[in-house]
């Protein structure tokens, strides 16, 4: 196996050793949270673990998940969620991420925000001193109007906007039917700045800052598994 991949093996399901029987989990969506959603597949059927509930962040994971026989709900069915298992693109010594590459930002911020544990989990190279290094922040787009919005976005020091576009040259949706958008903003000195002014422009409903959610942090280098939490950082 590659080795960023093993890294990426070894990180996802070390947090299945946060999971109980009879736990609501939050199913992250990503190529790290596949191998937690494996392992919680294969103790539920050696009955290592029963009663365990899935809410998925995306409609590809809700089909995986299904593939491999956990079952799922939702949150209106069950509104706080024990734990999230979910992936980062880029990670500081906060614990606050940016997500939203693989396109689930939305209702990835929705379900974390639902959590009671939000664990997160990344190979060593998506940790960074400062976000922005290394990914561009994701945002989810109301289609109507979306060329304000990416002005909007230039306007506020994004050094390149890019709308994400299908293999049929159309602009990419989420699962909710919004367009997508990745914006290069370099190093961001200020991600709590950032993240209000997008928060509050309308015809924005989601961007890839996650601050303060991130509860426990497992990191998978050369040198093992490194687990690091809120309180501690």
């Amino acid at each position: 196996m590659e080795n960023t991949e093993y890294l990426k093996r070894l990180a996802g399901e070390a947090a299945v050793g946060f999971v109980a029987s009879g736990m609501v989990l939050g199913l992250g969506h990503g190529s790290t949270v596949i191998w937690a959603l494996r392992l919680i597949a294969a103790k539920i059927a050696r009955h290592e673990l029963r009663d365990i509930l899935g809410v998925p962040c995306s409609s590809i994971v809700a089909a995986e998940a299904e593939k491999l026989g956990i079952p799922l709900t939702t949150l209106e069915e069950h509104p706080v969620v024990d734990l999230t298992i979910d992936g980062a693109d880029e990670v500081d010594s906060r614990l606050d991420l940016i997500k939203g590459r693989g396109g689930a930002l939305l209702r990835e911020k929705i379900v974390a925000q639902a959590s009671r544990r939000e664990i997160i989990v990344v190979d060593g190279a998506k940790v960074t001193g400062v976000l922005g290094r290394r990914s561009p922040v994701p945002v989810e787009l109301i289609p109507f109007g979306y060329r304000c919005q990416t002005a909007y976005l230039s306007g506020l020091g994004a050094r390149r906007v890019t709308l994400r576009l299908g293999p049929d040259d159309l602009p990419r949706r989420s699962d909710e039917g919004n367009y997508l958008a990745d914006c290069d903003f370099g190093p961001i000195d200020d991600p709590a700045g950032l993240a209000a002014r997008l928060d509050r422009r309308a015809g924005i409903v989601a961007h890839g800052l996650f601050l303060g959610l991130t509860t426990d942090l497992l990191v998978a280098d050369p040198t093992g598994i490194h687990h690091h939490s809120r309180d501690a950082a």
